[in-house]
């Protein structure tokens, strides 16, 4: 195999299924060597499998590429630690991390169970936080020995953690994490060849496919060419590019990504603003300054990224 990313060495986490499937065989068309990391549990978390992980190895290989398979938890900071040196043991370097792995456990607040957020929250977030760190260790001491890097962190965020979702504080709180953390590790860690990206895409996949907002959407058949807008495969293509050389400018950015159609998602920025010139306000004075500031402010956006009507 041969292609963008030929030689380049790549840990997918969550990769036995959905998205992460799709990654890694995207990646593998695409001539990288990839670790395809997969705890193999249910939709919530619960429960471990090896297949997953393994039937996407063995797909791979039957087309000729090079993967191993992984199913440590991304979680447990020690096993995110295996994650990355299955890739140094097998492959003898790494040069991109995905962190894909995931899990819901949707619920409306009032009812939401402290088991519940932080066991979302363990493995987006912190998941996310614990293979790229061991990641960096190992790009961080290359550095300090002279050598170069053309490092990769791409992370999953999601139109929830951007844009916001109702029944998702857990899931939406994660990745709005991620979001923030890409943003800042972009700026921290360029110095030493890394750049670090995020996506937040929009696909049918056994998290989402019992979820109301997708059931219009995933209607219909593929075309004749095989192309349906709902399609997991829609979002590896941009993932893969930014995991190549091609994209060694782009760093910081969250992109969104749903079928043909991928956009930047535009940061919080400064809105509209009132001084009180020499000294603080009252806050009798802010009844007659607040409700204004927030008129003239753009709407929070719906879970499509449009202003709310």
């Amino acid at each position: 195999m041969s292609g963008i990313c030929e030689g380049r060495v790549v840990i997918i986490t969550g990769g036995g299924r959905g998205i992460g499937r799709e990654h890694a065989l995207a990646f593998a068309r695409e001539g990288a060597r990839v670790v395809v990391n997969d705890l193999g549990g249910s939709v919530d978390g619960a429960g471990a499998d090896e297949s997953p992980a393994q039937q996407v190895v063995e797909e791979i290989r039957a087309r000729g590429g090079e993967a191993v398979a992984n199913t440590d938890s991304v979680s447990d900071y020690a096993g995110a630690g295996r994650i990355v040196q299955a890739a140094l043991d097998t492959f003898g370097g790494l040069d991109v991390v995905v962190n894909n792995a995931g899990i819901l456990r949707d619920r409306m607040f009032v009812n939401m169970s402290e088991e519940e957020f932080d066991s979302v929250i363990a493995v987006h977030l912190r998941g996310t936080f614990a293979v790229s760190r061991h990641a960096v260790d190992y790009w961080r001491a290359r550095a300090k020995s002279g050598e170069t890097n053309d490092a990769r962190i791409i992370s999953t965020s999601s139109p929830s953690g951007i844009f916001g979702n109702i029944g998702q504080a857990n899931y939406g709180a994660a990745k709005a994490g991620i979001a923030a953390m890409t943003i800042i590790l972009a700026d921290e860690l360029g110095r030493m060849g890394i750049t670090a990206n995020a996506i937040a895409p929009v696909a049918l996949t056994r998290m989402t496919e019992g979820l109301a907002l997708f059931a219009d959407m995933s209607e219909g058949e593929a075309d004749a060419q095989g192309y349906h807008p709902m399609d997991p495969a829609n979002i590896s293509p941009l993932v893969v590019w930014l995991g190549s050389a091609l994209s060694a400018g782009v760093t910081g950015r969250i992109f969104t990504v749903t079928g043909g159609e991928i956009g930047v998602a535009e940061p919080w920025i400064k809105g509209p603003t009132a001084t009180k010139e020499g000294g603080r306000w009252s806050p009798e004075e802010l009844s007659a300054v607040v409700p204004g500031l927030v008129a003239d402010a753009r709407g929070n956006s719906d879970m499509f990224g449009n202003p709310r009507g």
